[in-house]
């Protein structure tokens, strides 16, 4: 459901859109409003609490591992994209300057912090509408 959003959100932006992005940025896409990751297992940790309860050893594993999850989406892959960025930026200029060959490195593209609180509550509610409804 978060791809979708994230898809949808591509959608709405001020500019040139082909139909190639919006496929990119459903099945591919990292980083973005909102986050996949937390969603993903927000929903997971909150369905395994109301289905084999909150004292239950897997709902405590899943809890952890969401934890993890979001650490990793919110803080190490944002700051891997980051330092990528500035890598390919030296990179580029260093080509420009001295004719030094470079070939960019992907930038992965973490989370902020508002993107993983709206992941992680989409999940949740997602979660709480399949197991109550």
């Amino acid at each position: 459901m978060a791809q979708f959003v994230k898809a949808a959100v591509e959608l709405f932006k001020p500019r040139s859109l082909k139909s190639r992005d919006v496929v990119y940025s459903l099945l591919w896409r990292t980083g973005g409003m909102p986050s996949s990751h937390s969603s993903t297992t927000a929903a997971l940790t909150t369905s395994l609490g109301f289905i084999e309860g909150m004292d239950s050893p897997i709902f405590i594993s899943m809890l952890f591992f969401s934890m993890l999850v979001i650490r990793d989406a919110l803080g190490v892959r944002r700051s891997a994209g980051l330092q990528a960025r500035a890598l390919n930026n030296l990179g580029a200029e260093l080509q420009k300057r001295y004719k030094i060959p470079f070939h960019p490195v992907k930038e992965v593209h973490g989370h902020t912090p508002a993107e993983v609180f709206i992941g992680a509550l989409l999940g949740f509610f997602i979660a709480v509408a399949f197991c109550k409804l």
